[in-house]
Protein backbone atom coordinates (compact mmCIF):
# COMPACT_ATOMS: atom_id res chain seq x y z
CA UNK A 1 0.00 0.00 0.00
CA UNK A 2 1.91 3.54 -1.07
CA UNK A 3 2.12 5.94 2.50
CA UNK A 4 0.43 9.00 3.52
CA UNK A 5 1.37 11.83 1.62
CA UNK A 6 1.66 15.66 2.44
CA UNK A 7 -0.58 18.06 0.30
CA UNK A 8 1.69 20.08 -2.21
CA UNK A 9 4.26 22.24 -0.15
CA UNK A 10 4.12 24.85 -3.54
CA UNK A 11 0.68 25.50 -2.96
CA UNK A 12 1.37 27.00 1.26
CA UNK A 13 1.50 30.48 1.32
CA UNK A 14 3.44 33.05 3.48
CA UNK A 15 6.59 31.56 3.16
CA UNK A 16 7.82 30.07 6.58
CA UNK A 17 7.12 32.58 9.17
CA UNK A 18 5.76 30.72 12.66
CA UNK A 19 2.16 29.96 12.56
CA UNK A 20 0.03 31.74 14.80
CA UNK A 21 -3.06 29.75 14.33
CA UNK A 22 -3.07 25.57 14.10
CA UNK A 23 -7.05 24.59 13.34
CA UNK A 24 -7.41 20.78 13.44
CA UNK A 25 -10.59 19.41 11.91
CA UNK A 26 -12.25 17.55 8.70
CA UNK A 27 -13.63 19.55 5.63
CA UNK A 28 -15.75 17.82 3.25
CA UNK A 29 -17.08 18.53 -0.31
CA UNK A 30 -20.54 20.13 -0.29
CA UNK A 31 -23.35 19.22 -2.57
CA UNK A 32 -26.46 21.01 -2.75
CA UNK A 33 -28.95 21.70 -5.41
CA UNK A 34 -30.60 24.88 -6.17
CA UNK A 35 -32.44 26.85 -3.02
CA UNK A 36 -35.91 25.30 -2.79
CA UNK A 37 -35.11 22.43 -4.64
CA UNK A 38 -35.40 18.86 -3.43
CA UNK A 39 -32.50 16.40 -3.47
CA UNK A 40 -34.92 13.60 -5.28
CA UNK A 41 -35.57 16.30 -7.72
CA UNK A 42 -32.68 17.70 -8.86
CA UNK A 43 -30.69 17.10 -12.20
CA UNK A 44 -27.77 19.24 -11.18
CA UNK A 45 -25.87 20.56 -8.15
CA UNK A 46 -23.62 22.71 -7.10
CA UNK A 47 -20.45 21.61 -5.39
CA UNK A 48 -18.24 23.32 -2.92
CA UNK A 49 -16.23 22.98 0.53
CA UNK A 50 -16.85 22.90 3.74
CA UNK A 51 -15.61 22.14 7.31
CA UNK A 52 -16.11 24.32 10.62
CA UNK A 53 -12.62 24.19 11.40
CA UNK A 54 -10.71 25.17 8.26
CA UNK A 55 -13.70 28.25 8.09
CA UNK A 56 -12.07 29.32 11.42
CA UNK A 57 -8.59 29.33 9.82
CA UNK A 58 -9.90 31.09 6.53
CA UNK A 59 -11.34 33.99 8.48
CA UNK A 60 -8.22 34.53 10.27
CA UNK A 61 -6.45 34.76 7.24
CA UNK A 62 -8.10 37.21 5.45
CA UNK A 63 -7.96 38.74 8.96
CA UNK A 64 -4.46 39.24 8.39
CA UNK A 65 -3.13 36.53 10.74
CA UNK A 66 -0.99 33.14 10.07
CA UNK A 67 -3.10 30.04 9.95
CA UNK A 68 -2.31 26.52 9.43
CA UNK A 69 -5.45 23.88 8.38
CA UNK A 70 -4.32 20.37 9.82
CA UNK A 71 -6.47 17.53 8.29
CA UNK A 72 -6.54 14.12 5.77
CA UNK A 73 -7.86 13.70 2.59
CA UNK A 74 -8.42 11.13 0.14
CA UNK A 75 -6.24 11.24 -2.69
CA UNK A 76 -9.09 12.21 -5.06
CA UNK A 77 -10.42 14.83 -6.74
CA UNK A 78 -12.39 15.44 -4.28
CA UNK A 79 -9.35 15.93 -1.58
CA UNK A 80 -7.21 18.18 -4.43
CA UNK A 81 -10.18 20.48 -4.52
CA UNK A 82 -10.75 20.70 -0.83
CA UNK A 83 -6.96 21.20 -0.16
CA UNK A 84 -7.32 24.17 -3.34
CA UNK A 85 -10.41 25.47 -1.34
CA UNK A 86 -8.46 26.35 2.26
CA UNK A 87 -5.30 27.23 0.36
CA UNK A 88 -7.35 29.90 -1.59
CA UNK A 89 -8.54 31.64 1.46
CA UNK A 90 -4.45 32.35 2.64
CA UNK A 91 -4.35 29.40 4.78
CA UNK A 92 -1.36 26.69 5.10
CA UNK A 93 -2.10 23.34 3.99
CA UNK A 94 1.70 21.71 4.52
CA UNK A 95 0.41 19.53 7.38
CA UNK A 96 -2.53 18.40 5.63
CA UNK A 97 -2.00 14.54 4.61
CA UNK A 98 -3.49 13.10 1.66
CA UNK A 99 -4.82 9.35 2.01
CA UNK A 100 -4.23 6.70 -0.70
CA UNK A 101 -6.76 4.47 1.31
CA UNK A 102 -9.72 6.48 2.51
CA UNK A 103 -12.03 8.53 0.72
CA UNK A 104 -12.37 12.51 1.18
CA UNK A 105 -15.71 13.05 3.41
CA UNK A 106 -18.63 14.18 1.54
CA UNK A 107 -22.08 15.86 2.67
CA UNK A 108 -25.17 16.74 0.78
CA UNK A 109 -27.90 19.60 1.34
CA UNK A 110 -31.56 18.37 1.26
CA UNK A 111 -33.66 21.92 0.96
CA UNK A 112 -37.32 21.65 1.79
CA UNK A 113 -40.04 23.59 3.26
CA UNK A 114 -38.77 22.75 6.66
CA UNK A 115 -35.52 23.85 6.38
CA UNK A 116 -32.27 22.24 4.76
CA UNK A 117 -31.35 18.74 5.40
CA UNK A 118 -27.82 17.28 5.88
CA UNK A 119 -26.84 14.07 4.90
CA UNK A 120 -23.25 12.86 5.63
CA UNK A 121 -20.95 10.48 3.88
CA UNK A 122 -17.98 10.41 5.96
CA UNK A 123 -17.96 7.12 7.62
CA UNK A 124 -14.78 5.95 7.05
CA UNK A 125 -13.47 8.96 6.03
CA UNK A 126 -9.53 9.88 5.40
CA UNK A 127 -10.25 12.49 8.25
CA UNK A 128 -11.65 9.62 10.71
CA UNK A 129 -8.41 8.73 10.44
CA UNK A 130 -6.57 11.33 12.25
CA UNK A 131 -5.10 10.24 15.47
CA UNK A 132 -2.80 11.69 18.61
CA UNK A 133 0.35 11.74 15.94
CA UNK A 134 -1.13 14.27 13.85
CA UNK A 135 -0.21 17.08 16.02
CA UNK A 136 3.27 15.86 16.05
CA UNK A 137 5.36 17.12 13.75
CA UNK A 138 7.78 20.07 15.01
CA UNK A 139 6.94 22.56 12.62
CA UNK A 140 3.94 23.55 14.76
CA UNK A 141 5.70 24.39 18.10
CA UNK A 142 5.16 28.11 18.68
CA UNK A 143 1.85 28.47 17.80
CA UNK A 144 -0.21 30.96 19.71
CA UNK A 145 -3.13 29.10 19.34
CA UNK A 146 -4.43 25.97 19.30
CA UNK A 147 -8.40 25.77 17.69
CA UNK A 148 -10.66 22.66 18.06
CA UNK A 149 -13.95 21.62 17.86
CA UNK A 150 -16.58 19.07 19.18
CA UNK A 151 -16.85 17.86 15.62
CA UNK A 152 -13.53 15.95 15.60
CA UNK A 153 -14.13 13.59 18.88
CA UNK A 154 -17.25 12.21 17.22
CA UNK A 155 -15.89 10.95 13.90
CA UNK A 156 -13.93 8.19 15.07
CA UNK A 157 -12.14 6.61 18.25
CA UNK A 158 -9.00 7.59 17.20
CA UNK A 159 -9.64 11.24 15.96
CA UNK A 160 -11.51 11.21 19.74
CA UNK A 161 -8.31 10.31 21.15
CA UNK A 162 -6.78 13.05 19.27
CA UNK A 163 -8.56 15.52 20.80
CA UNK A 164 -8.26 14.39 24.30
CA UNK A 165 -4.49 14.17 23.69
CA UNK A 166 -4.73 17.69 22.36
CA UNK A 167 -6.55 18.60 25.74
CA UNK A 168 -5.02 16.76 28.21
CA UNK A 169 -1.03 16.37 27.02
CA UNK A 170 -0.84 19.54 25.57
CA UNK A 171 1.53 18.67 22.01
CA UNK A 172 1.86 22.38 21.26
CA UNK A 173 3.28 23.35 24.70
CA UNK A 174 2.27 27.15 25.49
CA UNK A 175 -0.42 27.41 23.07
CA UNK A 176 -3.69 28.46 24.25
CA UNK A 177 -6.42 25.74 23.33
CA UNK A 178 -9.26 27.27 21.88
CA UNK A 179 -12.86 24.99 21.57
CA UNK A 180 -16.00 25.20 19.82
CA UNK A 181 -18.52 22.71 21.32
CA UNK A 182 -20.24 22.56 17.59
CA UNK A 183 -22.64 19.68 18.85
CA UNK A 184 -24.22 17.47 15.27
CA UNK A 185 -26.41 15.54 16.42
CA UNK A 186 -26.59 13.86 13.45
CA UNK A 187 -22.89 12.87 14.33
CA UNK A 188 -24.10 11.36 17.72
CA UNK A 189 -26.96 12.07 20.19
CA UNK A 190 -26.92 14.70 22.81
CA UNK A 191 -26.83 11.63 25.46
CA UNK A 192 -23.96 10.26 23.79
CA UNK A 193 -21.95 13.83 23.37
CA UNK A 194 -23.01 15.57 26.72
CA UNK A 195 -20.41 14.30 28.76
CA UNK A 196 -17.50 14.02 26.46
CA UNK A 197 -18.28 17.36 25.40
CA UNK A 198 -18.06 18.55 28.87
CA UNK A 199 -15.11 17.04 30.06
CA UNK A 200 -12.81 17.76 26.45
CA UNK A 201 -14.21 21.62 26.94
CA UNK A 202 -13.32 22.02 30.76
CA UNK A 203 -9.94 21.26 29.79
CA UNK A 204 -9.80 23.99 27.12
CA UNK A 205 -8.37 27.23 27.89
CA UNK A 206 -11.35 29.01 25.77
CA UNK A 207 -14.80 27.73 24.94
CA UNK A 208 -17.20 28.52 22.73
CA UNK A 209 -20.68 27.28 22.91
CA UNK A 210 -24.23 28.47 22.20
CA UNK A 211 -27.28 28.75 24.60
CA UNK A 212 -29.24 26.92 22.76
CA UNK A 213 -26.83 23.44 22.64
CA UNK A 214 -25.81 24.25 25.60
CA UNK A 215 -29.24 23.48 26.69
CA UNK A 216 -29.71 20.62 24.53
CA UNK A 217 -26.31 19.08 25.79
CA UNK A 218 -26.74 19.73 29.75
CA UNK A 219 -29.82 22.03 30.37
CA UNK A 220 -28.44 25.27 31.48
CA UNK A 221 -30.91 28.10 30.29
CA UNK A 222 -28.39 31.46 30.97
CA UNK A 223 -25.21 32.26 30.58
CA UNK A 224 -24.50 32.11 34.25
CA UNK A 225 -25.38 28.38 34.53
CA UNK A 226 -23.32 27.31 31.43
CA UNK A 227 -20.39 28.71 33.39
CA UNK A 228 -21.07 26.41 36.54
CA UNK A 229 -21.09 23.45 34.17
CA UNK A 230 -18.15 24.62 32.36
CA UNK A 231 -15.83 26.60 35.47
CA UNK A 232 -12.42 25.38 34.12
CA UNK A 233 -11.50 26.95 30.70
CA UNK A 234 -10.34 30.37 31.59
CA UNK A 235 -12.51 32.17 29.16
CA UNK A 236 -15.92 30.76 28.34
CA UNK A 237 -17.98 32.94 25.53
CA UNK A 238 -21.93 31.78 24.95
CA UNK A 239 -23.20 32.90 22.11
CA UNK A 240 -26.93 33.40 22.22
CA UNK A 241 -27.96 34.38 18.11
CA UNK A 242 -29.50 37.29 17.20
CA UNK A 243 -29.19 38.16 20.84
CA UNK A 244 -25.64 38.78 21.49
CA UNK A 245 -22.27 36.84 23.41
CA UNK A 246 -21.25 36.95 26.55
CA UNK A 247 -17.73 36.37 27.61
CA UNK A 248 -16.88 35.29 31.36
CA UNK A 249 -13.40 35.34 32.11
CA UNK A 250 -11.94 33.84 35.49
CA UNK A 251 -11.71 35.94 37.98
CA UNK A 252 -13.66 39.22 35.84
CA UNK A 253 -17.18 40.01 35.75
CA UNK A 254 -19.32 39.10 32.75
CA UNK A 255 -19.12 41.20 29.63
CA UNK A 256 -21.90 40.73 27.26
CA UNK A 257 -21.94 42.61 23.58
CA UNK A 258 -25.17 42.53 21.46
CA UNK A 259 -25.33 41.48 17.94
CA UNK A 260 -25.56 44.22 15.02
CA UNK A 261 -29.17 43.64 13.61
CA UNK A 262 -28.18 41.86 9.61
CA UNK A 263 -30.34 40.45 6.79
CA UNK A 264 -29.62 37.02 6.93
CA UNK A 265 -28.72 34.93 3.75
CA UNK A 266 -27.47 31.72 5.52
CA UNK A 267 -26.57 30.98 8.74
CA UNK A 268 -24.46 28.44 7.61
CA UNK A 269 -20.61 29.01 9.25
CA UNK A 270 -22.08 31.81 11.25
CA UNK A 271 -20.22 30.26 14.75
CA UNK A 272 -17.22 29.54 12.57
CA UNK A 273 -16.75 33.32 11.73
CA UNK A 274 -17.66 34.69 15.11
CA UNK A 275 -14.94 32.38 16.71
CA UNK A 276 -12.34 33.64 14.18
CA UNK A 277 -13.19 37.56 15.09
CA UNK A 278 -12.98 36.61 18.56
CA UNK A 279 -9.63 34.44 18.51
CA UNK A 280 -8.38 37.57 16.23
CA UNK A 281 -9.23 40.20 18.25
CA UNK A 282 -7.45 37.63 21.43
CA UNK A 283 -4.29 37.87 18.94
CA UNK A 284 -4.30 41.52 18.43
CA UNK A 285 -4.62 41.88 22.32
CA UNK A 286 -8.10 43.57 22.41
CA UNK A 287 -10.24 44.17 25.19
CA UNK A 288 -12.94 41.60 26.01
CA UNK A 289 -15.59 44.31 24.66
CA UNK A 290 -13.54 44.52 21.34
CA UNK A 291 -12.90 40.89 20.94
CA UNK A 292 -16.62 39.78 21.27
CA UNK A 293 -17.45 43.01 18.70
CA UNK A 294 -14.87 41.57 16.41
CA UNK A 295 -17.02 38.33 16.52
CA UNK A 296 -20.04 39.47 15.99
CA UNK A 297 -18.69 41.76 12.85
CA UNK A 298 -17.03 38.55 11.25
CA UNK A 299 -19.99 36.70 11.73
CA UNK A 300 -22.34 39.18 10.09
CA UNK A 301 -19.89 38.90 7.15
CA UNK A 302 -21.05 34.99 7.18
CA UNK A 303 -24.88 35.67 7.70
CA UNK A 304 -24.79 38.15 4.88
CA UNK A 305 -23.26 35.83 2.35
CA UNK A 306 -24.35 32.47 0.62
CA UNK A 307 -21.15 29.37 0.97
CA UNK A 308 -19.70 28.95 4.61
CA UNK A 309 -16.32 31.17 4.28
CA UNK A 310 -17.45 34.93 3.27
CA UNK A 311 -15.28 37.25 2.46
CA UNK A 312 -14.28 40.11 4.60
CA UNK A 313 -13.80 44.02 4.33
CA UNK A 314 -10.83 46.38 5.36
CA UNK A 315 -9.70 46.36 8.61
CA UNK A 316 -10.00 49.43 8.65
CA UNK A 317 -14.03 49.24 8.29
CA UNK A 318 -14.09 47.06 11.70
CA UNK A 319 -11.57 49.20 12.87
CA UNK A 320 -14.15 51.99 13.05
CA UNK A 321 -17.17 49.95 14.31
CA UNK A 322 -14.79 48.78 17.27
CA UNK A 323 -14.01 52.02 18.48
CA UNK A 324 -17.72 52.90 18.47
CA UNK A 325 -19.05 53.87 21.65
CA UNK A 326 -21.26 51.80 23.07
CA UNK A 327 -24.85 54.02 22.54
CA UNK A 328 -23.85 53.27 18.73
CA UNK A 329 -23.00 49.61 18.89
CA UNK A 330 -26.24 48.97 20.65
CA UNK A 331 -28.47 49.88 18.07
CA UNK A 332 -26.30 49.08 15.52
CA UNK A 333 -27.77 48.00 12.06
CA UNK A 334 -26.15 46.20 9.26
CA UNK A 335 -28.87 45.67 7.13
CA UNK A 336 -28.53 46.39 3.56
CA UNK A 337 -24.75 48.56 4.39
CA UNK A 338 -22.02 47.36 2.38
CA UNK A 339 -18.89 46.44 4.48
CA UNK A 340 -16.87 49.38 3.07
CA UNK A 341 -14.57 51.69 4.94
Amino acid sequence: MPTDHRADLASVPGGLAPVEVVAVGETMVVLCPAPGEPLEHAERVAVSVGGAESNVAGYLARLGHRATWVSRVGDDPFGRAVVRHVAAAGVRVDQVVVDPAAPTGLYVKDPGPEGTAVHYYRAGSAASRMAPETLADPRLAGARVLHLSGITPALSASCRALVEHAVTARPLAGSLVSFDVNHRSRLWPAEQAAPVLRDLANRCDLVFVGQDEAETLWGPTDPLAVRRLLPDPETLVVKDGAVGATAMCRDAEPVFVPAPRVAVVEPVGAGDAFAAGYLAGLLRDLDPVRRLRLGHLVAAQALTSSGDNAPVPPWAWFERLLAAPDEAWSPLDLTGAPARV
